[in-house]
């Protein structure tokens, strides 16, 4: 049924996104400043940094005193405080970007590709700061169910796990963890390690290959709805000879038929990917079985979908 409340714009995000892109927080993180000694400083328009910073602090993100701005304490600890039960980090940024490609719909409705984007390289730590705050609640539980008790030995490969939040949950059940990812998630994600977590991450593309294992699991998170059939076909094929016999692969996505969002998400794949998309049960269960998997089921586990099924 159409949501009438659904239809207005995101008023806030896109602010505080905006006044993030241009660097305002970051400037006024640590020396409070005027909004027209800010503007000098950006080498921006004054009346526009008065007005967005005035929104800006009737929003409660920045606060005033003898007209210096400055970040109110809970926009620091929302921003910048991990500790913090209200921390999000930027991961809201990724969300704008998002916007962004879904403003681009009506050509991608013609064209069947994704909107033009400039790739610029902070998109990397916005996307993987977004990724771990939408997994963080359901991952511990998602983890000890696709590991089903057999935490201690288990030897899992956590395929796209750039944000960690899987992996470390892998890992804090007893597990070891190989995460592959793409080079410059590595090189971004690396030094957000310590030597006592067992984990280790390994740069690479899993279009081409994978590590060789054997591995207990193979882990896909959120990651079969970036590709097509072709590409996913390749992946279960390249995941089952990387298992042990009788290991598991397990995915995690919007199922479509059995899922509200999964047709929402659908068109988020089209203004973003090449050819991704939201697949059925049926085509995930063809697509296992035919790499060699068998007993295809859909379970819920943290409020998530979640495909199991054995290797041969």
């Amino acid at each position: 049924m159409p949501d009438i409340k659904a239809l207005t714009a995101p008023q806030e995000m896109l602010i505080l996104s905006a006044a993030v892109e241009t660097g305002i927080i970051e400037k006024l993180r640590d020396t409070p400043m005027s909004s027209g000694e800010l503007a000098g400083l950006m080498g921006a328009d004054t009346r526009a940094v008065w007005v967005v910073t005035e929104a800006l602090e009737a929003l409660g993100y920045l606060v005033k005193e003898k007209d210096k701005l400055a970040l109110s304490q809970e926009a620091q600890d929302m921003l910048y405080n991990s500790k913090s039960e209200s921390f999000t980090g930027f991961s809201f940024m990724h969300r704008y970007n998002v916007i962004r490609s879904w403003m681009g719909l009506p050509e991608s409705i013609f064209t069947g590709q994704p909107y033009p984007r400039e790739k610029r390289r902070e998109n990397t730590k916005y996307f993987m700061s977004a990724m771990g705050l939408s997994a963080r609640q359901s991952s511990h539980e998602i983890a000890k169910f696709c590991l089903d008790g057999k935490n201690k030995g288990a030897n899992v490969l956590d395929i796209g796990g750039g944000p960690l939040t899987y992996a470390r949950a892998f890992a804090s059940l007893g597990a070891s963890v190989t995460v592959l990812d793409l080079p410059e998630v590595v090189q971004h994600m690396s030094s957000e390690l310590t030597e006592k977590e067992n984990i280790k991450m390994v740069p690479g593309d899993f279009n081409i290959g994978l590590p060789a294992g054997p591995f207990t699991l193979a882990f896909l998170g959120n990651i079969c709805h970036i590709f097509g059939e072709h590409e996913n076909r390749e992946l279960f094929k390249k995941a089952e000879k990387a298992l042990q016999p009788g290991g598991t692969i397990a995915i995690v996505d919007f199922i479509r038929g059995a899922s509200q969002m999964a047709a929402l998400f659908g068109v988020n794949m089209l203004v973003n990917t090449v050819n991704g998309g939201t697949w059925t049960l049926e085509e995930y269960s063809e697509w296992l079985g035919e790499a060699g998997f068998y007993g295809v089921n859909l379970q819920a586990s943290g409020g998530r979908q979640l495909l199991l099924a054995k290797k041969r």
